[in-house]
């Protein structure tokens, strides 16, 4: 192993995957994630990121490129990928016909946790997801958030040091969903690398040291949530009008700004996103007013993650692009470019 592929828990160099189809689902990826990140990987639905869990995790076979996981490459050493890495999917992939400790043991057994230790991770783990009082019932009579909890558990009891999120909270309740980040937080604290993909993108704000946004196959802005935010530019003003059609009150609000604002419809009326946002928004109610367009209620904040993504879904260009590892700005590049 070299010393560039063990600074990494994720080495991925332009990792292309072609479907027999011909569809190009990944191009050119690059992913270097440092031992001990918490990483973002966000995109739109058919973005590419399950295919490239996938392929991270030996599930799926890149047609071009290479990877390296925690040392090992994929393609001359799967299975040692495998014993290094937990990951949790999109489906659950529990056995309903087994309980709930058994499908904790079953996987206990499959990642060749000790006898010793096995009694004692599968109570911690059963207490973690909140399972315990239903930990002999079978998982058949499971509600879909018991399931995505105990699937959670099964992909923890080696305690890898490298565990792929895709989508994990999806379905859980808030405190279901909390107590799982809280666990997260606590085991990347203390040196578990985290690849997560969300669709709560507070979350990501809050949880990740950097985030990569992927579209059509390629990574199009790599950076910290900070870093992200700060390319959107500005501040962004949310205006409701009473009016079934937003477009009129979208055209005042361009022409009043002209060129320097990104102005688009929203469900109750329109967003402007631009430096001058704070300074020329009363300016601009007064012209909405002046138009006959009726406002019903405006908020003027800085960007979010919501803001980023929605750029980065719209429009290629609105954000520069990077590759994690390379970021578009100063992100970490090296394993102490951590938290």
């Amino acid at each position: 192993m070299s010393e560039r592929e063990s600074r990494y828990a994720i080495d991925a160099r332009g990792v292309e995957v072609t479907y027999g189809d011909g569809t190009e689902a990944v191009r050119g990826v690059d992913l270097r994630i440092p031992e001990g990140e918490f990483f973002g990987f966000l995109g739109a639905n058919g973005a590419g990121k399950t295919t490239t869990i996938k392929t991270l995790v030996t599930l799926l076979s890149a047609t071009g490129g290479e990877i390296s996981i925690n040392g090992h490459d994929v393609d001359e050493s799967p299975r040692a990928v495998r014993q290094t890495v937990g990951y949790m999917a999109q489906e659950t992939a529990i056995d309903t016909d087994l309980t709930a400790r058994e499908n904790i043991q079953f996987a206990c057994e499959a990642y060749g946790v000790s006898g010793d230790a096995r009694a004692e991770r599968i109570d911690e783990l059963l207490d973690l997801v909140e399972l315990a009082d239903v930990q002999d019932k079978t998982a058949d009579g499971f509600s879909g958030g018991m399931k995505k909890r105990l699937d959670a558990a099964t992909a923890l009891v080696h305690e890898p040091p490298l565990v792929f999120l895709d989508e994990p909270t999806t379905g859980l309740d808030p405190k279901a969903r909390n107590r799982l980040w809280d666990y997260f937080e606590r085991i990347n604290e203390q040196g578990t690398t985290l690849f997560l993909t969300t669709q709560y993108l507070e979350e990501a704000d809050q949880l990740c040291d950097r985030l990569s946004l992927i579209r059509d196959g390629r990574i199009v802005a790599t950076g910290s949530p900070d870093e992200l935010k700060s390319q959107v530019g500005g501040q962004r003003l949310d205006i409701d009008v009473d009016a079934a059609d937003p477009e009129p009150a979208v055209a005042v609000a361009r022409e009043f700004f002209g060129t320097d604002a990104t102005i688009e419809p929203t469900d109750d009326g329109l967003g402007v996103t631009a430096e001058s946002a704070r300074e020329r928004g009363t300016d601009l109610l007064v012209a909405l007013r002046d138009a006959d367009i009726a406002v019903t209620g405006f908020n003027i904040r800085a960007p979010t993650l919501d803001d980023v993504f929605l750029a980065i879904t719209d429009d290629d260009d609105s954000l520069d692009g990077g590759n994690a590892g390379e970021p578009a700005s100063a992100g970490a590049t090296d394993a102490e470019g951590g938290r």
